[in-house]
């Protein structure tokens, strides 16, 4: 099971094993690198912990835990998860500053804890065995290669992924496996099993604000996150930073160079295709900040041949093929010395930073005037970086009109974007599709997992909510982060999820976060003294990556073999005439698809790889094609 994660922690491993329980590490040495080895025990050897992660605030915790009586054996962060827990128990973790899954023993009470950080940074997932084994492991492969597990696709999952994006936890891709959801503790012991959820990311009333000016409200935001960014530099390693060339991650790499020094090494990709290439900002920053550089340009015939790695690592189906080029990017970081670099995910979802807030904000305002013929045009000023005529003007005045003046929908700024579910189920078996949920039945789902009481909140809050606890932990920090990145032996930190953070910024008003249609107003001034003006004041462009210019027919390798018509048919999860449709519509093409045929396109080769790799297949020592 631990040599299925080997990429997860190259430099070593380690075992403990008694009556009744088995811990299994693998480990990527960052802090205390000669002597923090796991699995590891506090002073007697009754409480046992093997975790992925970092305790960001360890050195405070292990002062405090000193003048409490308590030996420390090593320098490690980990050791201070025993200690902390010999005093508070499974409160231990209300304590932590991290990112984190940790597995901890306690032979006394014969009591195991599962614990997920908050906000789902590292994976954490389990399964039961007909014999009641419980099985866990920071990523399904870790699952499958005991043995006891049947390999088979959750056709209600695909649905959910079809409409959603992700699936609702606990639920994944494969029956019988869970991932323990973020902020919760699965407790268990002798003939008991409790799932206890330890922290929850709320915000205050609609009409509950902190008053306060909003020059108070960005001192802190920048004091906190300057703060962040210093307890997420510790390391024993060299750390970089990601500067892709927008705002999130130009002040992370300005905060960092201020606590580093001048031997800061930065990571960047562009494209060939330059409609989502970033190159000139990028480089604008790295002669603004003067730091060690490195940019990798990435073609479609790259992203092509890394997408078996890519779907290998990221355990599910995806709708983008946007999580390969950050899988070579982090190649390029392991290549180049580095293990450790921080990251700018989590700016946008916590200060509303994407265009589906403002698209929410926009509809509001037009739903008071469905008959306005200027209100709707808002739209059109959120995708300049969408090439576009009057058709497509045309079209978009449509879409967003669709259920517009449905505003108490709790579901309103996501909708419209979940309908694109219904295009992609047509690419499918009807089989497959014979056993998903319908919408109705998904939704209700997803209620049960989301918090009940959001409904008291200022709308701008609740798309937030939406897009943290669903698409963030499902797909942002999964797919384009913790597990493109490990699958190269690179840690990703993310400053902007310090908990801290989070909650700070859930305590801003909202008018602060979104001014007008101005996104992460308070973030841009607080920094923008950082930052050349260009870089602070630039339109919004999320980062995408080619998809339909991918399939041209010269695909080698697995992928190859996995879009003919044979192998679609021979998987049994698709409706072999309508993918294969789709796909010579795409080698046909002399311009992109539309939005809704490139993510069908990417769910047919993602599908296809998934069943071939972990069901057809499954190979737990399989080798990167991307070498």
């Amino acid at each position: 099971m631990t040599s299925a994660l080997t990429h997860r922690g190259p430099d070593s491993e380690g075992y403990h094993v008694e009556a009744g329980v088995a811990l299994g590490h693998r480990r990527l040495s960052i802090i205390d690198v000669e002597g923090g080895h796991q699995p590891l025990s506090n002073e007697d050897d009754t409480v046992w912990v093997a975790f992925n992660g970092e305790i960001f605030n360890y050195r405070e915790l292990r002062e405090d835990l000193e003048k409490r009586g308590h030996v420390f054996r090593t320098r490690s962060d980990t050791e201070t998860l025993v200690h902390l827990y010999e005093e508070k128990g499974p409160d231990f973790v209300d304590e932590l500053n991290g990112q984190f899954a940790i597995a901890l023993w306690d032979r006394r009470r014969r009591r195991l804890l599962l614990v997920r950080d908050r906000v789902g940074i590292r994976p954490l997932f389990h399964a039961t065995l007909a014999d009641g084994t419980v099985l866990f492991a920071s990523e399904i492969k870790g699952l499958l290669a005991h043995g006891g597990l049947r390999t088979e696709i959750d056709p209600v999952a695909i649905g959910q992924v079809a409409s959603l994006w992700v699936t609702v936890p606990p639920r994944t891709p494969f029956k019988g496996i869970e991932a323990l959801p973020p902020g919760r503790m699965l407790i268990l012991d002798e003939g008991r099993r409790e799932e206890k959820r330890y922290w929850k990311h709320r915000f205050p009333a609609e009409h509950e604000y902190e008053e306060r000016s909003f020059t108070a409200w960005s001192e802190d935001v920048r004091d906190l996150l300057d703060d962040a960014v210093r307890l997420q530099l510790r390391a024993d390693v060299p750390v970089g930073t990601y500067l892709s060339g927008g705002l999130d991650s130009s002040i992370l790499t300005a905060l960092a160079k201020s606590h580093h020094g001048n031997e800061l090494k930065t990571f960047s990709v562009g494209f060939e295709d330059a409609r989502f290439d970033e190159q000139a900002f990028q480089q604008q920053m790295v002669g603004h900040l003067r730091t060690e550089h490195v940019h990798i340009t990435v073609s479609t015939p790259d992203i092509a041949a890394a997408l078996a790695d890519v779907v290998w690592f990221a355990e599910t189906p995806l709708l983008r093929t946007a999580p390969a080029p950050l899988y070579l990017l982090a190649r390029a970081v392991r290549r180049s010395g580095l293990k450790v670099v921080l990251t700018g995910e989590g700016a946008d979802e916590v200060f509303a930073g994407y265009n589906i807030f403002r698209e929410d904000k926009i509809r509001r305002f037009w739903a008071r005037a469905p008959s306005s013929a200027w209100r709707p045009l808002l739209i059109s000023s959120l995708y300049g970086y969408v090439q576009r005529d009057g058709k497509t003007d045309t079209f978009w005045r449509r879409f967003f009109a669709q259920r517009l003046t449905d505003v108490d929908d709790p579901y309103y700024s996501h909708r419209l974007r979940w309908q694109h579910g219904t295009h992609i189920k047509r690419l499918l078996s009807p089989e497959l599709v014979e056993q998903m949920q319908s919408m109705e039945e998904t939704l209700s789902e997803l209620e049960n997992y989301l918090e009940p009481d959001r409904s008291a909140w200022h709308p701008l809050c609740r798309a937030q909510y939406l897009e943290t606890a669903l698409f963030m932990s499902g797909y942002l920090l999964s797919s384009q982060g913790d597990r493109m990145m490990m699958g190269q032996s690179v840690e990703g930190r993310v400053p902007y999820l310090d908990h801290r953070v989070i909650e700070l910024a859930a305590r801003v008003p909202p008018k602060y976060k979104l001014r007008a249609l101005t996104e992460k107003y308070v973030l841009k001034k607080a920094f923008a003294d950082l930052l050349p003006p260009n870089i602070v004041d630039r339109p919004k462009q999320p980062y995408r990556a080619p998809i339909s210019a991918c399939f041209t027919g010269r695909e080698s390798g697995l992928v190859g073999q996995m879009m003919s018509k044979d192998a679609m048919a021979q998987s049994g999860m698709l409706n072999v005439s309508a993918a294969g449709a789709l796909l010579e519509k795409a080698r046909a093409a002399r311009t992109p698809l539309s939005e809704r045929d490139e993510m069908g396109l990417a769910a047919v080769a993602s599908l296809q790889l998934l069943h071939h790799l972990f069901v057809d297949r499954f190979d737990p020592a399989r080798a990167s094609e991307a070498a």
